[in-house]
């Protein structure tokens, strides 16, 4: 065989191994795209995250962008990144997100859309791309919630709360009140119609409800209003009457002594293995006390937010809140309290709750209806009983020395759940209790009290068609809270 024809026959095999190879490295998957987002596109623009592997190779080609009838829309290139933001999670995947303004999406319109990732990556020493095309069908919604306040006459002492009812569309859109930085949820309103007479017309879907707080330690003047946002990001605000009123909140200065130190803090460090402090000398334990009344103590605030996120959309209770009964007040909600250790001032709190107190060991009961949200030792509040009452409304019940319900249980009005005692940071045998409005606590006082409940939720109810009017009761006209009247003036 002379060598020219070796030479053909070599080359042939090699064209052929390279067009076996050309083929199988067309077969090469292409890079592995993940879309975050968008869900959807409003109004304010389209906010990018795509994460791409390129599987052990370069990454080519990267371009996003969106169709809706034929039209295209670039929202991303590779090529040209713009503003976008880049972060290499491993050698090979790469995560891009952006904020695409307004202007890049002008020409789509409200309906369907479909949101197209088309990604390469090079195979084959660079000479053939793999290409991988990754779509997501998402609606485009430019137009924002419409928010429509329903309830009328909204009267909130500072540290107290309030409740409005309103209409919202769409119903998917999130909504709520937002008074100052605090954000209270709303609720679809036929959660609360357990009340209405059977047989009635069914409670409107774009009805919500939303109990709200001006806290203790905001302004009267901080602004409430309704607020919502769609799942395309469109936003809405509107604004509703009420009228804000101001308290007094008593101050006490309250002598520790480190005998109170020795009862309280060594069981609390025991049941909160995350705050190992020492505890042989009373520099030691003042310092552990401290640490518990500050650190502990919002550690276990923001722990109690966290557990009304869990809160059921029905309102499970009616009526009013009942008040442990033949109870002596020892505290009173939002006292302003200096600490005071061997004469000087070492600390200030805010007790925010009522401390009732009967005789030890008392049986405490349920305040109303609901299901137990959390049973367990929390802190600064010793052997705890959370109880939601539905709509981002709890109570709160402290310092047990039993407890007899456990999570889930359901509880009626007046059920027993424990003990009273002394765990927490109690110097004697007590209740402390309170009312929670998204985690955050408000005056319980309100809540005792018959009229309030009639006037700040049962009413607003009915009118709104959410709930029957109790039998053989007339309306009554709604009065703004008196005012103090001023002193008279002395004739001179």
């Amino acid at each position: 065989m002379s060598f020219k024809t070796v030479l053909v026959a070599a080359l042939a095999l090699l064209m052929a191994g390279g067009a076996v190879a050309f083929y199988y490295a067309g077969q090469e998957p292409g890079p592995l795209v993940k879309i975050d987002k968008p869900a959807a596109i409003g109004g304010g623009g389209v906010a990018l995250d795509v994460t791409v592997d390129a599987l052990g190779t370069a990454l080519r080609a990267l371009d996003v962008s969106v169709e809706q009838q034929g039209r295209v829309f670039s929202l991303f290139s590779l090529d040209a990144p713009g503003s976008a933001r880049f972060v290499q999670e491993t050698p090979d995947r790469m995560r891009i997100t952006q904020e695409s303004p307004p202007s890049a999406i002008t020409g789509l319109r409200d309906g369907p859309a479909r949101l197209v990732v088309t990604a390469s990556r090079s195979v084959l020493f660079g000479v053939r791309r793999a290409r991988t095309i990754e779509t997501r069908e998402l609606p485009v919604r430019l137009v924002p919630p419409a928010l429509t306040v329903v309830s009328r006459h909204h009267y909130v002492n500072l540290g107290g709360a309030e409740m409005v009812v309103y209409r919202v569309t769409p119903a998917d859109a999130t909504s709520g009140v937002q008074a100052g930085n605090r954000y209270y949820p709303g609720f679809p309103a036929a959660g609360a119609a357990g009340a209405k007479a059977s047989g009635g017309p069914p409670v409107d879907p774009a009805l919500r409800m939303a109990f709200f707080g001006l806290l203790h330690d905001q302004d009267i003047t901080t602004p409430i209003r309704l607020v919502a946002k769609d799942p395309a990001g469109n936003t809405a605000t509107a604004e509703f009457a009420y009228r804000a009123f101001t308290a007094e909140f008593a101050r006490r200065r309250l002598p520790v002594s480190d005998a109170f130190f020795s009862k309280v803090v060594p069981p609390i460090l025991e049941a909160t293995p995350s705050l190992q402090l020492p505890v042989g000398t009373p520099e030691e334990r003042l310092e552990a006390f401290l640490r518990i009344n500050g650190d502990l103590r919002r550690a276990n605030e923001a722990q109690i937010e966290e557990l009304a996120l869990k809160t059921s959309p029905e309102l499970l209770w009616r009526g009013t809140f009942t008040r442990m009964g033949r109870a002596k007040a020892e505290a009173v909600f939002a006292d302003h309290r200096t600490y005071v250790y061997a004469g000087r001032e070492v600390d200030q709190q805010v007790h925010l709750g009522a401390d009732l107190a009967s005789t030890r060991g008392a049986a405490i009961t349920a305040a109303n209806t609901g299901h137990v949200l959390f049973a367990g030792f929390l802190g600064i509040y010793g052997n705890c009983v959370i109880l939601d009452h539905g709509m981002g409304v709890q109570s709160l019940y402290a310092h047990l020395s039993s407890i007899t319900v456990e999570a889930g249980d359901r509880i009626n009005r007046g059920e027993t759940i424990g003990r009273s005692g002394s765990t927490g940071l109690a110097g004697g045998d007590h209740l402390h209790f309170t009312i929670l409005v998204a985690g955050r606590p408000v005056n319980p006082i309100e809540w005792w009290d018959p009229h309030w409940i009639a006037d700040r939720v049962d009413r607003k109810l009915v009118e709104a068609g959410v709930m029957a009017a109790p039998a053989a009761t007339k309306a009554r006209a709604v009065k703004a809270p008196p005012r103090k009247k001023a002193p008279p003036r002395r004739k001179r």
